[in-house]
């Protein structure tokens, strides 16, 4: 019975395996000290120091990057998978969204004509303005930056590293040559190792060339990062634009639904609350810390030299504005009921 064994030459078999026996001898004597080896010039090792921190610092970008369009890492994970597998990737609904659709739905059941029920569809109807902004950004960047280093670590730079991978076993070769030649005692022996030093130098400096050439293209490749990075600046300029503007609108449009505020009296004159306009006639029966609240706080225009002198004579130091006493004026502006007792400053 004829059996049909795969093709292969014995001969070149040995010799790969004797080959690999040689480099795994001449790495271990110099792990050991015992032998020398050629070492690179410094204009390669710069490249290559150039080129591992390319790959460690882009790498880093990518991931870091994904971490903020996409912050859930179980979703990043199933993204990867669609993309290794060639499929497109699944349509989920944002926080943002969610947030929309109860939104709404709650608005609908509270009552369409109520003021607040109106207004929770308005805002529910900005959010969902705002997440197909996020979709929009999430996928505009990852086509004009991500992608693109992404496909920069999976092609070119393993492509780096094999060749240089090759490199060093090239040099191992050339190293594991000179030192049998260096053994060789007869004239045989040392005609043969000459042979095969010369074949192995060939074959070293070739691969070097190579390999200095492919290092040397990092510098166009981080020009073109450039470019990717000045479009992804660019699409989140366009997209905190586009969120402004719809919350601005949103803004607007709850304005128009707000009532009136009630009028109130100060010294005789009516002024919409809070007073955020005072004439000066009417401060000058405010007064001296009640009239810096009012300058400090509401931006009122007199003459701060003045008050100033003033605050002098009467012994008044000048009023922070911190963050409790924002937040007093912000709740007193939508008529808010609030203890701020238990409020602190850091």
């Amino acid at each position: 019975m004829n059996i049909n064994l795969p093709n292969f030459n014995m001969k070149n078999l040995v010799k790969e395996a004797g080959s690999t026996i040689s480099r795994v001898v001449q790495l271990t004597e110099e792990k050991l000290g015992t032998t020398e080896r050629t070492e690179y010039d410094i204009h390669f090792q710069n490249l290559a120091e150039r080129a591992d921190l390319t790959k460690s610092w882009t790498e880093k970008l990518v991931r870091d990057t994904e971490t903020v369009l996409i912050p859930n890492p179980q979703n990043r994970v199933e993204d990867y998978i669609f993309e290794k597998i060639e499929k497109s990737k699944p349509k989920r609904i944002s926080n943002l969204e969610h947030l929309a659709l109860d939104m709404i739905e709650a608005g609908g059941d509270f009552g369409q004509d109520m003021p607040y029920g109106q207004a929770l569809i308005k805002v529910g109807q900005a959010e969902q303005k705002l997440g197909q902004c996020e979709h929009d950004f999430i996928a505009t960047s990852g086509i004009c930056f991500t992608q693109p280093l992404r496909k920069f670590l999976d092609g070119e730079m393993k492509t780096i590293s094999k060749e240089r991978g090759l490199l060093e076993t090239k040099r191992l070769d050339l190293d594991a040559c000179k030192n049998r030649l260096k053994k060789a005692r007869s004239m045989l022996g040392q005609q043969a190792a000459e042979r095969d030093l010369r074949v192995a130098q060939a074959e070293f400096d070739r691969q070097s060339e190579i390999t200095k050439l492919l290092l040397d293209g990092i510098s166009t490749s981080q020009a073109s990062h450039l470019r990717h990075l000045h479009a992804f600046i660019q699409t989140q300029v366009r997209y905190y634009k586009q969120c402004g503007d719809v919350m601005d609108q949103l803004q607007r449009e709850l304005a128009k639904m707000q009532p009136g505020k009630p009028r109130l009296r100060i010294n005789s004159e009516d002024v919409d609350g809070p007073p955020s306009i005072i004439s000066a006639q009417s401060c000058d029966s405010i007064p001296n810390d009640t009239a810096l609240a009012l300058d400090s706080d509401y931006g009122y225009d007199y003459d701060q030299q003045h008050d100033r002198d003033q605050d002098n004579e009467a012994g008044y130091q000048s009023i922070d504005i911190g963050p409790v006493k924002a937040l007093t004026h912000l709740l007193e502006d939508f008529e808010i009921e609030f203890d701020t007792s238990a409020i602190t400053t850091v």
